[in-house]
Order: C-alpha cells, then structure tokens, then sequence
C-alpha cells in the first residue's frame, strides 16, 4: 500500500522560508507523476507544483519564483522548497502521486486526480 508522509510545516513570517518534505513508502514508482497541492479555509483545492518521472518541474503561476519542487529518488522523497512566503500562502499541503508515468512535469499537472494522498501539512504566514 502506498503511503505519503509530510512534513516540515509550520508558523513562519511573510518573506521568510519553509522546506516540505514527502516521504513515499510502499511503491517503487516514485518517478512518477507527483504534486503538491494546497487548500485554505473556505477555498477549493489547487495545485501548487509538479513533477514528471524526468524530474521536469511545474509550478503554478502565482508561486512561480518562490517555490521549487524535486525530488530524491534515492530517498524516495519529494520537496516543496518555499521562499518569500506570504500570508496567502497559508494553507494544508498535501503532496500526491500517481501511478501514471508522464514524462513532463506540466503533463502531470493536467490529471484531473491524483491516486494517493497524504495527511497535510499546516503552513502558517504571518505578516
């Protein structure tokens, strides 16, 4: 059974910098697609940045140098490095994955679903 852990979240002041961390067990299809997705209180879901099995990256538009997604095969780990941070990035993250092996990250950001999800991870930005 697959299982995606995150961690890393917390409380930070806007322009600071957070590091989200997923560790994936049960699978050996880490290089497939994977994402990280947010949600705030009283808002739908969106997607924050993808990757493909290439590790070719692709971040939504309004964290587009701040946010850079990679990841470790090695460790089985994917990662949402977050600078400047700003209060509306306050939200639950998620990271997901998908047994689809795309090759390009922004082709992963078209799935309309995710398989797998793991339990959130709290960000806080203050100002």
């Amino acid at each position: 059974q697959v299982r995606l852990v995150e961690s890393g979240g917390g409380s930070v002041q806007a322009g600071g910098s957070l590091k989200l961390s997923c560790e994936v067990s049960g699978s050996t299809d880490i290089d497939n697609c994977m994402g990280w997705f947010r949600q705030a209180p009283g808002k739908e879901r969106e997607g924050v940045a993808y990757v493909g099995w290439n590790n070719s990256p692709k971040v939504a538009a309004s964290v587009k140098g701040r946010f850079t997604i990679s990841r470790d095969n090695a460790k089985n780990t994917l990662y949402l490095e977050m600078n400047n941070v700003q209060v509306e990035d306050t939200a639950m993250y998620y990271c997901a994955a998908d047994p689809r092996r795309l090759l390009l990250g922004a082709k992963c950001a078209e799935l309309s679903e995710y398989a797998h999800w793991g339990q959130g991870t709290q960000v806080t930005v203050s100002s």
